[in-house]
């Protein structure tokens, strides 16, 4: 996985997970939802990096 995407992937279920507890903590439903959106973008952006690494070695 190039370091570039692996960062933007990480950064992204960073992001996400931040959202998701300040939302929780103000008690922000959409917050929250849009935090757990960026998560799991960021865990599928990091799953389709590690696939493509897998068939180039």
């Amino acid at each position: 996985m190039s370091d570039k995407k692996k960062s933007r992937a990480k950064a992204e279920q960073i992001k996400g997970k931040i959202k998701e507890t300040a939302g929780r903590t103000v008690g922000n439903e959409r917050l929250t939802a849009e935090g757990r959106a960026e998560k799991t973008k960021g865990n599928a952006r990091q799953a389709k990096e590690k696939i493509k690494d897998t068939f180039k070695g």
